[in-house]
């Protein structure tokens, strides 16, 4: 009877642990699985993070911290970490991969601007996957000025596209689609952002400022009626699809005017090109000028000094 009696003490100890840790997890609110209800996080902090960018980035709420990503929208990369990732971006975009990271960058800052003062993040707490040791989740945010991604897509610093849900307070995530669709053809029309650089140019000001949402879900923020568009310094280079040219010729075809897949041609691109690949400096770049002709990119490996991993990491930025 003794030993059976143990056996029970033991079980019925581990079962009020497992209760007692589920019952912690729902006190803090956030399973890992995700939350079928919307959590409304309100007075959050941005956290300084050199992995934070455009549509991902560290947050403090109360004594909390957290990675979010946004919802709907996809900025580009601020590094060359991810180059598969880049030529995607690059394209969508219609520019270079050196210029996508341009773009990525000033996204990083205008996220930066916009979360300077206290905001608010909806989130189920649903797994947005990631390489920091901290669990990204999913997320709306919502700034004295109305939704994060709606902004940086109408300033054309992000894409529509990334993981769908329907938002708080509306019913179906094709209504905040459709907006952000909007907002992604007049940004390309106005060649604002990601759509000018192509141009020499990388402005972020609407020219006809968009109203942008404010969830059904109060979070007793100020709202006014119109964005404030943030202003930086242009410093996009000239588009390297004509190598020398600075602005498109009018005359030429709108389709030489576009750089195939956003990369750059291994034999017509100026040294001042091949420098903006990362890893490859002045020397590496004359190396390669006096290389040419090459039958394609993929003969780069018999370029001195270009091995096996360095090889790896630029051939993505080639056509």
């Amino acid at each position: 009877m003794t030993f059976n009696f143990s056996i029970f003490s033991r079980a019925g100890v581990s079962a009020l642990i497992g209760v007692a840790l589920l019952w912690t997890a729902a006190v803090n609110g956030y399973a890992r699985d995700g939350s079928k209800e919307w959590i409304v996080l309100k007075n959050c902090q941005l956290i300084p993070n050199p992995a934070n960018d455009g549509d991902s980035f560290h947050v403090s709420a109360g004594p909390n911290e957290y990675l979010f990503r946004l919802y709907f929208v996809d900025a580009p990369e601020t590094d060359e970490m991810t180059p598969r990732r880049l030529v995607d971006q690059a394209k969508y975009f219609a520019t270079t991969v050196p210029q996508a990271i341009e773009v990525g960058r000033t996204a990083k800052e205008f996220t930066r601007q916009k979360l300077s003062e206290p905001f608010t993040v909806f989130t189920r707490m649903s797994d947005a996957m990631g390489q920091s040791r901290l669990e990204r989740f999913y997320a709306f945010v919502q700034t004295s000025q109305g939704d994060l991604g709606e902004q940086l897509v109408r300033n054309g610093l992000a894409r529509n596209y990334g993981f769908k849900t329907v938002p708080p307070g509306l019913s179906s995530s094709r209504i905040e689609l459709g907006k952000l669709q909007q907002f992604e053809n007049e940004a390309r029309q106005e060649k604002i952002g990601a759509w000018g650089v192509s141009m020499g140019r990388l402005d972020v000001r609407p020219a006809s400022p968009s109203l942008f949402s404010h969830f059904a879900i109060s979070t007793n923020a100020r709202q006014p009626e119109l964005p404030t568009p943030l202003t930086f310094p242009s410093t996009a280079k000239p588009s390297p699809s004509i190598p020398g040219r600075a602005t498109p010729d009018p005359n030429e075809s709108h389709s030489k005017q576009k750089t195939p897949l956003g990369k750059i041609d291994i034999n017509t691109a100026t040294e001042k090109e091949l420098t903006t690949v990362p890893g490859i400096g002045h020397v590496m770049a004359a190396r390669i000028i006096a290389a040419r002709p090459f039958q394609s990119a993929d003969d780069l490996k018999r370029v001195s000094g270009i091995g096996d991993k360095k090889y790896a990491r630029i051939r993505p930025y080639f056509q």
